[in-house]
């Protein structure tokens, strides 16, 4: 799935580069809050090429103690223990209304539940919208904080995903929270996501059987 540019941060904006579990990521923030998550690319020069893409000149700082709480539950969510990001405060000042519609709302799906594109448009009030919220997805400016990774395909399958690894990713963030997805299948539609037991959650996947899902 081809990259989109999500939002429009100002190129001022203040940025910190950590290491977590899975990789390396990066925040980036104003006075206002967040106004960029970055998951890790394929290197750590790929990452910072990504900043500069999406926030122009870097301008690297000691985060301020709120930024660094939101760091701080980052590392610890990709870490294996699921955080709830639920406090963290976001600049939406570039969002567009329907995109702050659609990221309220999801913000409000916990980790281990999952919902549809068509589900999140319903629960918005927009019934039938839900292309529009694969693009609000697409763009989103906070990934894994605002989970965009917790939207599934009508029919329980991945759908997309525009950070590094693609589905692959949206996977490992799934499994981390507890939902298991089956590797993809020759001859399948995709992967579809099924809960497992909490006390299995952070252990390898039981091995599927050959056929669909």
């Amino acid at each position: 799935m081809a990259t989109k540019k999500r939002g429009n941060p100002s190129e001022a904006t203040a940025c910190t580069i950590f290491d977590t579990a899975i990789g390396t990521c990066a925040v980036a923030w104003s006075d206002q809050g967040l106004t960029w998550v970055q998951l890790p690319e394929a290197s750590r020069a790929r990452l910072r090429g990504r900043l500069r893409e999406h926030l122009g000149a870097l301008h690297e700082r000691k985060p301020p103690a709120p930024i660094g709480r939101a760091i701080r539950l980052v590392k610890q969510h990709l870490g294996g223990k699921t955080a709830d990001f639920g406090a963290t405060k976001l600049d939406m000042s570039s969002v567009p209304p329907f995109a702050r519609r659609v990221y309220d709302a999801l913000r409000q799906v916990e980790a281990g539940s999952t919902v549809s594109y068509g589900q999140l448009a319903a629960q918005i009030g927009s019934p039938g919208a839900a292309q529009a919220v694969g693009g609000a997805m697409a763009r989103n400016p906070w990934p894994l904080v605002v989970p965009c990774h917790r939207v599934l395909a009508a029919d329980g399958g991945l759908g997309g995903f525009s950070a590094h690894g693609g589905t692959a990713t949206k996977a490992r963030l799934l499994a981390i929270e507890g939902v298991a997805v089956p590797p993809t299948l020759k001859g399948c539609a995709g992967p579809r996501a099924r809960p497992v037991k909490r006390e299995n959650r952070g252990l390898p996947l039981p091995p599927r059987s050959g056929r669909c899902p």
